[in-house]
C-alpha cells in the first residue's frame, strides 16, 4: 500500500489542515522542520521515509486564487524523484489540460471544483488524472452525477473526508468499502483520518491501495518503521 504525504499549500507557506476548515488554517509547525517553507517541510517528510510521490493541495488556486504555480516548478526542480499530485481546482478542460502541460505530475481533479462530467469525460484517457471524491460528512461535495457515473471515474480514485482530515478521528471504513465495492477494480486511495499504524494496516487489509497522511507524519504517531511495514 502507498503512503502519500500530503503538503497543503496557502499564502506560501505549508499549513495545518484540519476538519476542511479552510479559514481557520495556520502555517504548520513540525519537529521534521524549521519554518513552513515548502521546500524545508517536504524535506523533513523525504527524511522520515523517501516516498515516492506526494499530494499537494493548492488552497489558493482551489479557492480561486493565482495559486502557487512558481513554488510548484521549484519543487518539482528540487526533488526530481518525487511524483506530484496536485490539485488546483481545475475546473475547466483548458485548465486541466493546461496544467498537465507545464507540468509533468499527476492532476487531481477534486469533485467539489466540478460542475459537471465534462472535465473527466475529455480527459479519459489521459492516466495522469485522479479524481477525488470529497466528502464532507455524509454530504458529497461534488455533482451528484460524478459520484453516481462510476464509468466515468479514472484508474485511480481518492475518496477524501474533509471533517477527519487533521482530526485524529479514523479513517472513514464505512465510506471507504462503499467506494472500493462501486469502484470496479479502480485502485482506491483514503484521505483523512488516519492516525498510526494500526491504521494503516487495517486499510491494507480491507484492499485500499493508497492512504494520503499529514498529521499522523508530523505528530511522529508514523515512523519510518511503521511506514516500511506497509510500503
Amino acid at each position: 500500500m502507498e503512503v502519500i504525504p500530503v503538503i497543503d499549500l496557502k499564502g506560501g507557506e505549508v499549513v495545518h489542515a484540519r476538519r476542511g476548515e479552510r479559514a481557520a488554517y495556520r502555517p504548520i509547525e513540525t519537529p521534521l522542520a524549521v519554518g513552513s517553507a515548502p521546500a524545508a517541510v517536504l524535506s523533513g517528510l523525504l527524511g522520515l521515509f523517501p516516498f515516492r510521490k506526494v499530494y499537494v493541495a493548492d488552497l489558493d488556486a482551489i479557492a480561486g486564487g493565482s495559486g502557487h504555480e512558481a513554488v510548484l516548478a521549484d519543487l518539482a526542480a528540487r526533488f526530481p524523484a518525487v511524483e506530484f499530485w496536485v490539485d488546483n481546482g481545475a475546473a475547466t478542460v483548458a485548465a486541466a489540460r493546461g496544467w498537465l502541460a507545464r507540468h509533468p505530475g499527476v492532476l487531481v481533479l477534486g469533485s467539489e471544483s466540478q460542475a459537471d462530467l465534462s472535465v473527466l469525460t475529455a480527459l479519459a484517457r489521459e492516466p495522469r488524472v485522479v479524481l477525488s471524491l470529497d466528502f464532507r460528512g455524509e454530504d458529497f461535495w461534488g455533482p451528484p452525477s460524478l459520484l453516481a457515473e462510476v464509468s466515468h471515474w479514472p484508474a485511480r480514485v481518492i475518496a477524501m473526508t474533509l471533517a477527519r482530515v487533521g482530526a485524529g478521528a479514523g479513517p472513514d471504513f464505512a465510506r471507504l468499502a462503499e467506494i472500493t465495492a462501486r469502484a470496479a477494480g479502480r485502485a482506491v486511495y483514503a484521505a483523512g483520518g488516519v492516525r498510526d499504524a494500526a491504521d494503516l494496516a487495517h486499510l491494507a487489509a480491507a484492499g485500499i491501495a493508497g492512504v494520503l497522511v499529514a498529521s499522523a507524519l508530523h505528530a511522529g504517531a508514523l515512523d519510518g518503521a511503521a511506514l516500511a511495514r506497509v510500503a
